[in-house]
Order: C-alpha cells, then structure tokens, then sequence
C-alpha cells in the first residue's frame, strides 16, 4: 500500500512535520522533524539517535499520525505507520533526499550522520 500521490505531494513540500507517538498504554506526544519523499516512499529519520523519545514511541508502536501547520488538524492529520528502513538503499536514498531537500538548512550535516542511519524509518499509509 502506498500513500495517494496528493499526500505524497504533501510531505514532499512540507519543511518540517509533527509526528504524533505514543509509547505503549502512555499519552500521545508530538516532536517536529524532517520528513523526505523518495519516488513512492515517504522517510523520517531519528537527528537525535535511538534515544529520542519518538523515534523510541515509534519503534515500539509504529501507528503514528503526521500533522502539519498546514494542514488542518485534525480532520485531515495523515495516519501512517513506521517501518524500520537501515538498509544501505533506503539509507542511501533518503541521503540523497535530504540534500535535495534541506541544502542550507542548519541541521543537514547531522541528518548525514552514519552513526543514526540506523534509525531510517519508512513512513506507511496506516
């Protein structure tokens, strides 16, 4: 399953989104990040490492929602689901991704870091 190509069109210009996690039984929390699209592939990847609180929510319960300033919430917040993406294509896609995306944006070289690669997620319709 994939996303329609409007949501697709959606994440691929937004700047920054909130990804909505909840770890297991806990309240729902929103943190803003980066999100890339790469063909039909959405990704979010974790600046902060396996310690960040929700790249750990995510993990342990993939349904998350993606919200925007501008999109309207929540009527038409996007529900996804994450799933675990390290494989050298899809760390290197969103590599390329990024840089399209984010040259001369603060916070790029961090997002190229190889020590979080291994926390590329692939973001699924839910």
């Amino acid at each position: 399953m994939r996303f329609e190509d409007g949501e697709l069109a959606w994440l691929a210009e937004t700047e920054e989104i909130e990804i909505e996690t909840a770890g297991p039984g806990g309240p729902a929390h929103r943190t803003i990040i980066w999100v890339v699209v790469d063909g039909d592939d959405a990704f979010v990847r974790s600046v902060n490492g396996a310690t960040a609180r929700w790249y750990r929510e995510a993990t342990a319960n993939p349904a998350v929602t993606i919200h925007s300033r501008r999109r309207p919430q929540p009527e038409r917040a996007l529900e996804a689901k994450t799933i675990a993406a390290p494989d050298p294509d899809s760390v290197r896609r969103v590599n390329e991704a990024l840089q399209r995306k984010y040259t001369g944006i603060t916070g790029l070289r961090e997002m190229l870091e190889p020590d979080i690669f291994d926390t590329t997620l692939r973001l699924d319709p839910a």
